[in-house]
């Protein structure tokens, strides 16, 4: 996650990336908002984001406050 200076975003999202694809995700609920990934790989970024949806809401609230989003741990 990272913050684009000068861009206010009005709903927590995060993107994905795999190759050439990229794919943005709303974070609550972890839904497809644009673009598209492969399917075996959206399935994936899907049960990332359920499994860490916490962490993601709290890394956008800390992007809005000017901070540094903490790691979130890959999916294993």
């Amino acid at each position: 996650m990272f913050m684009e200076a000068g861009v206010q975003h009005h709903t927590p999202h995060f993107h994905a990336y795999y190759g050439e694809a990229v794919a943005v995700y709303s974070i609550n609920p972890v839904e497809l908002i644009s673009g598209e990934l492969p399917r075996r790989q959206q399935r994936m970024v899907e049960a990332w984001a359920e499994l860490h949806q916490d962490a993601l809401l709290e890394d956008w609230r800390r992007l809005q406050a000017g901070q540094l989003p903490q790691p979130i741990a890959p999916l294993q």
